[in-house]
């Protein structure tokens, strides 16, 4: 089967430059949350393969997570705040509804020549982010997007609900978007969305469709709220599907994949969706045995760790996969390196 790309660009590939994270120093051990929670550190490991999370101090904003990880992701990359044109942050945990803390994030940074807006696909982000900037790069509109994920959990955490509050961590994940020289790169998107289910998981109260009044705030529903049971059927029905989807409109195998960085939302959602696909265990990048589920954050975060730990290299066909809040989905696939020759081709 040819290999096809969805997004060509004659003579360059469209590929990640630079990656950068920022996690909280603190962390909250699963005997920790069993000290206030009818829980315990056995129970949440076998059902979700966490460990421990990060949470940030008082005082430290989704902003100032975005900003520590952008600003090692441009040093990565090795250009100057202002080369960047556009900076997008996916979270779910905003500084304010208005302004986008993109636009904090944007000027923390020096970005002084950049666009900036906030994007909301819950735990699919990074990815919705990663094909905005490959497409407006692609378009001609921008030469280099700054896309973070970056998301502090633990300020919209019901701590007396054991269903959510054992699963999600703070942290960010950043990475520079440029066209480069040579094949390979960002090969291609699937992105979707079922809002049938987006009572499934989500925060009932504080937009227009539920004010916030004395009566929300003394609901709790100014919380995260899950079916955890729907989650499940959804996120190990999706996930297939949307890796199929973009390895054939690339004209991929699952066999080709060299490295999957799925979403790391629960170890058995993760495990079960590889088998599924058939990829082997060791194929697949995990981490939330040290972060939890950090939403947008997650998908960065591993790309990063998986690079530190030499499992990610030039030339890797590598499959990224989110799925959240929404319902939505996004899945990417991409030869990893800059200007790498795809040795397919």
């Amino acid at each position: 089967m040819p290999h096809r790309e969805q997004h060509p660009n004659r003579g360059t590939s469209i590929t990640i430059t630079g990656l950068g994270i920022h996690t909280p120093p603190k962390v909250v051990t699963n005997d920790d949350l069993a000290l206030t929670l009818e829980t315990s550190d056995e129970w949440i490991r076998q059902r979700t393969g966490i460990c421990q999370r990060r949470v940030v101090a008082p005082g430290v904003y989704t902003s100032d997570m975005a900003t520590a990880a952008g600003r090692d992701a441009i040093a990565d990359a090795g250009v100057k705040p202002e080369d960047i044109d556009l900076v997008i942050v996916a979270t779910l945990t905003p500084d304010n509804f208005t302004p986008a803390t993109a636009a904090r994030v944007a000027d923390n940074l020096g970005c002084v020549n950049a666009g900036a807006f906030d994007l909301s696909a819950a735990c699919a982000g990074f990815v919705y982010g990663l094909a905005m900037a490959t497409g407006t790069i692609s378009a001609g509109i921008h030469k280099r997007v700054l896309v973070i994920g970056a998301e502090i959990f633990s300020r919209i955490l019901d701590m007396e609900d054991r269903t959510t509050a054992i699963l999600f961590g703070d942290g960010a994940g950043a990475a520079v978007v440029e066209a480069v020289p040579g094949a390979g790169g960002i090969l291609g998107f699937d992105l979707g969305c079922d809002g049938s289910g987006a009572d499934v998981l989500g925060i009932p109260a504080g937009g227009s469709r539920m004010p916030a009044s004395i009566e929300t705030v003394q609901g709790r529903q100014h919380y995260l709220k899950m079916d955890g049971k729907e989650v499940y059927r959804f996120a190990t029905r999706v996930v297939g599907h949307s890796a199929h989807k973009v390895l054939d409109t690339c004209g991929y195998e699952v066999s080709d994949i060299d490295l999957y960085v799925p979403h790391q939302a629960n170890l058995r959602i993760i495990e079960s969706g590889a088998e599924k696909m058939g990829i082997p265990k060791d194929r697949i990048f995990t981490n939330l045995q040290k972060y939890g589920n950090t939403s947008a954050a997650s998908v960065p975060l591993c790309l990063y760790e998986a690079r530190a730990e030499g499992r990610l290299k030039d030339g890797d066909l590598v499959l990224l996969m989110g799925f959240g809040a929404g319902l939505s989905w996004g899945s990417a696939l991409m030869r990893w390196g800059t200007g790498a020759a795809d040795p397919a081709e």
